[in-house]
């Protein structure tokens, strides 16, 4: 009895270990693969991997830029570092893929997008954000109203570590109360326009607004 006890604790302690070992082979995996099958495959911890291009650059702290531009005031340029500096906020939500799956309870932390946008100053006609990525073809967009959110993040961090390249980091955006396919990864550019520009996902027929079922839609946070 004493034995099997100990064959168990062993296990769950070796468990954290073996799942990000695993998480580490489908994102290599997803990283070559260009039909996205990868995504099909089990993974206990709940993510599933997906890129809508073949291989996607690497970014660091010396190559990684995010640009915020359109209708500002003060277009600006961000580092690793200024994005470090700057005041970081916590949220802890489920992800929820429209595939299915869902991670509960998953922290992510970074630069509230509001920051961002109120440092660079919204022009008139200004109404909506746009969105684009390093792999150079995933794009995304939201509301002015909805970017304004105080759980929408430029993030930094996932699950109390720094966004991987395959989680789409070194920097993402996490959109909260919203499927996961708004949550754009490998962020590179943020510009401000006049009307909402379907994303990726959206021109293929998702919705562009893409509310949880149980979202709080009004945010009195914000």
């Amino acid at each position: 009895m004493l034995g099997m006890l100990g064959a168990g604790a062993a296990g769950i302690a070796a468990a954290p270990y073996l799942q990000r070992g695993w998480e580490s082979v489908l994102g290599a995996a997803s990283q070559a693969d260009p039909t996205g099958l990868t995504g099909l495959l089990p993974n206990p911890g709940g993510f599933r991997y997906y890129s809508v291009v073949g291989s996607v650059p690497r970014k660091d702290e010396t190559t990684y830029r995010l640009r915020v531009r359109g209708l500002v005031k003060r277009p600006t340029t961000y580092t690793l570092a200024d994005l470090r500096a700057m005041p970081q906020t916590r949220v802890v939500h489920d992800v929820l893929c429209t595939d299915g799956w869902r991670v509960e309870r998953t922290p992510f932390e970074g630069v509230r997008l509001s920051e961002i946008l109120d440092a660079a100053g919204v022009r008139s006609p200004g109404a909506a954000v746009h969105f684009t990525c390093f792999d150079g073809a995933y794009t995304e967009s939201l509301t002015l109203e909805q970017a304004r959110r105080s759980d929408v993040l430029i993030a930094l961090k996932m699950q109390d570590a720094p966004v991987s390249h395959a989680h789409g980091g070194p920097v993402r955006l996490y959109v909260a109360p919203m499927y996961f396919y708004k949550s754009a990864k490998w962020l590179s550019g943020i510009s401000v326009t006049d009307t909402v520009v379907p994303g990726y996902w959206e021109e293929r027929g998702y919705a562009v607004d893409g509310w949880l079922d149980d979202a709080d839609r009004h945010d009195a946070a914000a």
